[in-house]
């Protein structure tokens, strides 16, 4: 998240992280101007954040709730998807993906963050980028013609990020 938010690529608008967990980039979000909307299906990590989030006098709406059932008031300008993904099973990504179009206004960008396993099994499950870029395609999605951020993940592994807009 550090390098869309120096390169000026994060609109100040409304962003939306399904399965925040502890929710670690929610407060830099807020403090980058954001309006942040935080969801999560279990109800601890929401409940912390929610403390954390008080202590550092800053507001955001955090939602206790299964994504997959879920349904916000209005599409978001922007999603940071970080180890949501991969903690699905991959039997539902394709209704993620229907869900995470339908959440983004027109021209809205997914910053995506896909963790590479490289291994059977999960969560977390590998989501190999030809693999994603299947999942999230045109003429729904456009993709960048960059190469991916390489970001190292703390549990050892490495996931590469893009900004794919949705058309």
């Amino acid at each position: 998240m550090e390098h869309w938010l120096s390169t000026g690529l994060v609109p100040r608008g409304r962003i939306l992280v399904p399965g925040c967990g502890h929710g670690h980039e929610v407060a830099e979000l807020i403090r980058y101007g954001c309006d942040v909307t935080a969801v999560d299906i279990a109800t601890q990590p929401v409940e912390r954040l929610r403390g954390q989030l008080r202590e550092l006098d800053l507001r955001a709406e955090l939602v206790q709730a299964d994504l997959l059932h879920w349904q916000p008031e209005r599409p978001f300008d922007a999603v940071y998807e970080q180890t949501c993904i991969c903690a699905l099973d991959p039997a539902h990504w394709s209704e993620y993906e229907q869900r995470l179009y339908a959440w983004l206004v027109p021209g809205g960008r997914l910053f995506a963050l896909f963790m590479q396993t490289g291994r059977a099994g999960g969560p977390p499950f590998d989501c190999p980028v030809p693999d994603m870029r299947t999942l999230f395609a045109g003429p729904r999605w456009e993709w960048p013609d960059s190469p991916p951020l390489e970001v190292p993940h703390p549990n050892g592994l490495v996931e590469q990020g893009f900004v794919i807009s949705r058309r």
